[in-house]
């Protein structure tokens, strides 16, 4: 198993002195984020969708073995919702192509008003290129049902594992050969951090899921303060005692100047 560890963006600006040297300006953020982790989910093309032409500058930017998610453009998932998802769905992964090899998953994050609707996922999914790894993230309890689960198993969708506040907001079903996580606010102090035991349990929820030759994408959306880069640090460190292969992160944030 490989476990790709990130954060949800890299541009906050209260990460200067946390993940970013004082001295280095935002424009050369992305670079020094690169040092220190292999993945990052891009949070903002949900409200805006950047151009082919954008998307291929950051491919240009990060080394080789660096993976880029991407969440879907709101368009698709709170305009559309998901019906007729031909074209939204198209534009989507005609932008993404610019990141070439450096593109990985796409992330699906679905309205909380959106009740479940297997035929409707199955036809979203049937949108996208073949071999395209579709996270999804349904946030109604509408969804947690078997037709849902086949859906997402027959087109080889991952349900994102979702946490709030250090609990499952989503059940733990594995319903594809490869993982997402998203951790969105823990309970532990300062807020919204996550505190060592409910890493712990995460890690041996993908332990225990995942098999050799998996591929299982981490990203932390509790970007306040920092919050986001020490706990995946710290997820990460808990992994490879665990024994899992993890992707590089940062070895102590906090200090960095």
């Amino acid at each position: 198993m490989t476990l790709y560890v990130g954060t949800s963006g890299w541009q906050y600006k209260d990460w200067r002195e946390v993940l970013y040297p004082a001295d280095v300006p935002m424009r050369r953020w992305l670079e020094e984020y690169t040092e220190q982790f292999a993945t990052v989910e891009i949070n903002n093309a949900f409200y805006r969708l950047p151009s082919r032409a954008t998307f291929a500058s950051w491919a240009e930017r990060v080394p080789s073995d660096f993976v880029v998610a991407v969440k879907a453009s709101r368009y698709l998932t709170h305009i559309k919702r998901l019906r007729d998802p031909e074209e939204p769905v198209h534009r989507l992964m005609d932008h993404a192509a610019g990141l070439g090899a450096r593109l990985g998953p796409v992330l699906l994050q679905l309205p909380p008003t959106l009740r479940a609707d297997a035929g409707l996922l199955d036809a979203c999914l049937s949108a996208f290129p073949a071999r395209t790894r579709v996270a999804v993230e349904p946030r109604h309890d509408s969804w947690w049902t078997p037709a849902v689960r086949k859906v997402l198993q027959a087109r080889g969708a991952a349900l994102c594992w979702a946490d709030v506040q250090a609990r499952p907001a989503t059940p733990l079903w594995r319903t594809a050969g490869w993982g997402y996580v998203r951790f969105h606010e823990g309970r532990a102090r300062p807020w919204p951090r996550y505190g060592r035991r409910a890493l712990e349990t995460w890690v041996d929820r993908v332990a225990t899921t995942w098999n050799d030759g998996d591929d299982v994408y981490a990203y932390f959306n509790n970007d306040p303060g920092g919050a986001a880069v020490g706990d995946a640090a710290l997820f990460a460190r808990t992994a490879a005692r665990a024994g899992l292969t993890v992707t590089r992160t940062p070895s102590s944030p906090a200090t960095r100047r």
